[in-house]
């Protein structure tokens, strides 16, 4: 109680020079919790950009596999070549739902594309070359596909990533579309394809695959492609025969179907793509695909803001230094101009001990009641220092999220959008949650707070190291004598 009575009669005596040490403190309190609460803020936004995607898995084909030891001007390795892609198994939908059966593995979600052809409708396409304009021809023939449309069955909603990048938009949708359209025979199909047969929603269309089987769906909703993705050398876009259905509704009635089916897992940590991709290959998946992850594109958005927190942490370390010296050579000042002082106390018989705390005292008081303040300040600057920050993410996320919304009819004066459930799946689609801070206390935070009082205890100890020095070295007989 002695010491810090004398401290503070010490710090009382000394307003000018423990005004300025406070000065000092106080505005790298105030530098050092906004940037802090920076810091916060862009891991925040971190995290916000890593949520945004699940760790998705997908089965590739192993091109390199497959050009190992290939010479194309050799006519024997492409016959090779062609064999080796012909005895290429397919995955099928029993090899997904085994693949999925992993401790590895939280869901998964695959399509299901198949070729068939029309029964009551006709595919979008120029018919004759005289009505093919003369710049699309080029001298070629145009060669029919074998089938005239691609039926594309999705497994659930988050299976369609088209319409989540906005490759397609949804321009009319019935009321209960989203209710039906994973079970029962409904479809999507595309806006050309309605007006080249006069088609409008809840019409019914036919068609058959190749073994004669017939297949009846309802229209429950009429999409486009955005123009930026279809082919410039086509009068119709890429998409305007494919014909969008839930899985279900084609493999229900035929499972023996020539299809293409492109699963997708959703797994718990990168980590273990190695482990997962040989224990497909032990359930029988050919070794010539491959599993890619969607890693890359997960964090291909964080770079800048990475680059904020680096910053943050070098501003803050240099502000640390700075003001650490700063202190010190204030305190050593501090401590010659007082030594008659110590010599006085030194010689009435207070120990070096007692003599170093009640110094240490004195800039823990200054310091504390400067850090108080200029947390304070720093606290009131920080939320709207971060907001600022945050201002142009939280702009693209809502855009963002109502774009991905508006795909899916969500602007349509008929309703249709997905289920709010749905809505929060969706943002786990690249499209990052961010908000704005609406209390001091959501930026600076109980982590802010212990890290400001450890810079707070760090500034006390750097300075104090003069005190402690000198007090230590001090002769008090020495310090009178010098003083007469």
């Amino acid at each position: 109680m002695f010491i810090l009575k004398n401290a503070w009669i010490s710090i009382k005596r000394n307003k000018g020079r423990n005004i300025l040490i406070g000065i000092i403190i106080f505005i790298i309190a105030c530098a050092c919790t906004i940037t802090l609460a920076i810091k916060n803020t862009a891991g925040y936004l971190i995290d916000s950009y890593k949520n945004a995607y699940d760790k998705e898995v997908s089965i590739s084909f192993n091109r390199e596999n497959m050009m190992k030891d290939f010479d194309p001007s050799q006519e024997e390795d492409r016959e090779n070549a062609r064999e080796k892609f012909d005895t290429i198994e397919s995955v099928t939908i029993s090899d997904v739902e085994s693949f999925a059966d992993s401790e590895y593995i939280k869901s998964y979600y695959y399509t299901y594309s198949v070729g068939l052809n029309g029964n009551n409708i006709e595919k979008a396409e120029i018919t004759s070359n005289q009505d093919r304009p003369a710049e699309l021809n080029h001298g070629k023939e145009n060669n029919r596909a074998s089938t005239d449309f691609t039926l594309m069955g999705y497994s659930s909603l988050d299976a369609m990533s088209e319409f989540i990048s906005g490759t397609y938009t949804m321009n009319e949708i019935t009321d209960n579309a989203w209710e039906v359209a994973f079970d029962g025979n409904y479809v999507f199909i595309n806006q050309e394809l309605a007006d080249y047969n006069d088609l409008a929603l809840n019409d019914k269309i036919k068609l058959e695959d190749e073994d004669g089987n017939k297949y009846e769906f309802e229209i429950i909703g009429i999409f486009k492609e955005n123009e930026e993705n279809a082919s410039p050398m086509s009068m119709f876009s890429n998409s305007a025969n494919t014909i969008i259905t839930n899985a279900a509704s084609v493999t229900t009635n035929n499972e023996d179907l020539n299809a293409t089916i492109t699963p997708t897992f959703l797994i718990d940590s990168y980590d273990n793509v190695e482990k997962l991709q040989e224990e497909f290959y032990a359930k029988g998946l050919d070794e010539n695909f491959v599993l890619q992850t969607n890693e890359e594109e997960a964090t291909s958005g964080i770079a800048s803001i990475e680059n904020i927190n680096s910053f943050a942490t070098t501003f803050l370390t240099l502000t640390l230094l700075i003001g650490g010296i700063v202190l010190f050579i204030i305190n050593m000042i501090n401590i010659r101009e007082r030594k008659y002082e110590i010599g006085v106390l030194r010689t009435i018989g207070m120990s070096k001990i007692k003599l170093t705390m009640q110094f240490v005292f004195e800039l823990i008081i200054v310091a504390c009641i400067s850090l108080l303040l200029g947390a304070g300040v720093g606290a009131i600057s920080s939320k709207d220092v971060s907001n600022s920050l945050l201002a142009n993410e939280i702009k693209n996320s809502n855009e963002r999220t109502e774009e991905t919304f508006k795909n899916f009819g969500g602007e349509n004066k008929n309703g249709g959008m997905p289920e709010r459930r749905n809505r929060e799946e969706l943002q786990k689609k690249g499209t990052p949650v961010v908000e704005a801070y609406d209390s001091i206390d959501a930026v600076v935070d109980i982590k802010v707070v212990v890290e400001l009082l450890g810079i707070g205890l760090s500034l006390v100890f750097i300075s104090s190291i003069a005190s402690m020095i000198s007090i230590q070295r001090f002769s008090p007989l020495t310090i009178l004598k010098e003083r007469s």
